[in-house]
């Protein structure tokens, strides 16, 4: 399964595509440096900027701002970054990641172990997908720190100590704030954002003593915007997001681990079994993102050993400037984008939420109720 590297992504002929071809062209300046240049120190090109003196400074702005663009894409990796290099044997480095059954996260494992990375997959549902030798499946509840702990020293046992941890596994319930029960709340917060806790403070002590390692969090845009019907998953994925900036700032400040890297996952809508039923008001601007096109975005940036920020699609970009907006159009656009979930229909992790804190509360070690893919 190779990466995808058409011109077209999967999705098609989308926003995306528009500014990329505005990126690669009119923002790059590979490309308005030489026209620059010319038009300077060849006689036609002096003439042609003469002649057309509009156009000529219209060329030079866009060279000055794409150079301000390349030059705050460099500070931004050099900060995330630390200003300092690591080296990654992918022979030698282990991938932990969790709710890699299926989904985002089974395509991000197969992708791996078809460069022969070793994979430690955890989740409470079996592998969808057929799976290669270097792939290691552990069946474990996230939601358990003790569970963790049970399975991260079998791990250690069988394949090693892991060097990058995706917290990937996620779960959303679709229901509004009044019809969300406890339970309903409480395992979207175990499975989105304290798992994540749990993880890191089981594999992270060995990455922070090495001062190697990547710890990937898979959030979403939810993060960004909240609308009805998943106020629970947009507060846990708000959490999440808040989790890897301070986990960001800590392995600097704290920990004395800057080589340890960070890359955090905005994605946008996934045509996953998770979000059946889910509405896409903005094909265009927002389209429904193929598993496949996440899990390359995430794949790549593991593989290039840097810290990052992922956010699916482009567009998704402008986002995080809706709390700038005037309250009248956030308020408008929360309201307005009411049709999402009326139709929501998802896949449900667990079959019956009440058993699964029912077996928790009389024994810990109890096996999860499953439903199949």
């Amino acid at each position: 399964m190779p990466l995808h590297n058409g011109f077209l992504p999967r999705e098609g002929f989308k926003a995306d595509t528009v500014l990329k071809i505005i990126r690669n062209t009119a923002l790059n300046p590979k490309i308005l440096l030489p026209l620059l240049l010319l038009a300077k120190y060849t006689k036609k090109g002096e003439n042609l900027s003469i002649l057309h003196p509009l156009a000529f400074s219209r060329i030079k702005t866009l060279f000055y701002i794409s150079i301000a663009r390349w030059l705050n894409n460099y500070f931004s990796k050099g900060v995330l970054n630390n200003w300092v290099k690591d080296q990654y044997d992918w022979s030698k480095e282990i991938v932990l990641i969790t709710g890699g059954a299926g989904g985002i996260g089974g395509q991000v494992v197969q992708l791996l172990a078809e460069r022969n990375v070793k994979v430690v997959v955890l989740d409470i549902q079996p592998l969808t997908y057929t799976a290669g030798s270097s792939v290691h499946y552990f069946k474990c509840d996230i939601t358990s720190p003790k569970t963790i702990a049970a399975v991260a020293a079998e791990i250690r046992a069988k394949v090693g100590e892991p060097t990058v941890l995706i917290n990937n596994a996620g779960v959303v319930q679709g229901r509004t704030v009044l019809a969300a029960r406890e339970r309903d709340i409480r395992f979207t917060f175990d499975v989105n954002t304290f798992a994540h806790y749990w993880m890191a403070q089981e594999f992270l002590p060995s990455m922070v003593k090495n001062d190697h390692g990547m710890v990937v969090t898979v959030a979403s845009v939810a993060a960004w915007v909240t609308v009805p019907n998943m106020t629970d998953y947009s507060a846990s994925k708000a959490a999440a997001y808040a989790f890897h900036e301070g986990l960001t700032a800590e392995l600097k400040t704290r920990y004395n681990a800057p080589r340890v890297r960070t890359v955090v996952v905005n994605q946008g809508y996934t045509k996953t079994p998770l979000f059946t039923g889910y509405y896409n008001d903005s094909p265009w601007l927002m389209p429904a993102l193929e598993p496949e096109t996440v899990a390359d975005a995430i794949v790549r940036q593991v593989l290039s050993g840097n810290s990052g920020h992922l956010i699916l699609p482009a567009m998704g970009n402008a986002l995080p400037m809706l709390a700038a907006l005037p309250s009248w159009y956030q308020y408008r656009l929360r309201s307005k984008n009411e049709t999402i979930m009326t139709n929501f229909a998802g896949r449900k992790v667990v079959e019956d939420v009440d058993k699964f804190y029912e077996a928790k509360e009389n024994d810990p070690e109890a096996s999860t109720v499953l439903v199949s893919k």
